[in-house]
């Protein structure tokens, strides 16, 4: 099957309200057209030098998504045109957009990342660290980006439940997060959890949001 087949096929199973990023890291211009050419416009990179050399090159009204882990020192150079930075997991990061995106006379929309799996190599606010984030005054003062959600990876497992159950907890701390007073800079309204082999039950735990590489592009090239 084609992208585009691929990507219709995805499409005729979410709901109107959730957005599909596809995930394009590694995969060439080429195939990043073949998506748009379908209608796709939302894209995931997880480097942001490649993401800015895509930026660069494809056409202007990609939204690009970071949703790799992110290092301080790159933020600036993706500052002046990413549309979401999804895996932002601490208010020393926060800081860092918040005084790139300023340099920018952008307000750049984040996701903060909570940890929900049982898994050593995933990064991740837990409840205590998150809610301490959000009520903090430094984060008040952050001007130049808005927290419009969370973003959580469920443990590569084949189990089920366990999936289920993780994706459970981040809906219900969503759903918590969702009954504090809305400002300049928060406001909640994304929940982005689901990835190819599990957005199906992402998106029966609620998620708005699904990050879809290898179901779309097929399986990746580490070449």
């Amino acid at each position: 099957m084609s992208i585009a087949d691929n990507l219709q096929r995805i499409k005729n199973t979410l709901p109107e309200e959730v957005t599909l990023v596809a995930v394009s890291k590694t995969k060439s211009h080429e195939e990043i057209i073949e998506a748009y050419e379908a209608g796709q416009r939302d894209f995931g990179e997880n480097k942001i030098q490649e993401m800015t050399e895509k930026y660069e090159m494809l056409p202007k009204d990609i939204r690009w998504h970071m949703i790799g882990h992110v290092q301080r020192n790159k933020v600036k150079y993706m500052a002046p045109f990413v549309n979401l930075i999804h895996g932002v997991d601490s208010l020393k990061l926060l800081k860092e957009i918040n005084k790139q995106a300023e340099k920018n006379q952008r307000n750049i929309p984040c996701l903060l990342q909570v940890f929900i799996a049982e898994e050593e190599t995933k990064f991740g606010l837990n409840k205590e660290e998150l809610l301490d984030l959000l009520r903090s005054e430094t984060f008040k003062n952050l001007s130049n980006i808005t927290i419009v959600g969370l973003m959580g990876m469920a443990t590569f497992t084949d189990d089920i439940d366990q999936i289920e159950r993780e994706f459970r907890y981040l809906k219900k701390l969503f759903d918590e997060i969702c009954t504090f007073q809305k400002t300049k800079n928060f406001k909640p309204e994304t929940l982005s959890m689901g990835m190819s082999g599990d957005y199906t039950i992402a998106l029966q735990c609620g998620s708005t949001m699904i990050r879809v590489g290898s179901a779309i592009f097929g399986e990746r090239n580490y070449n």
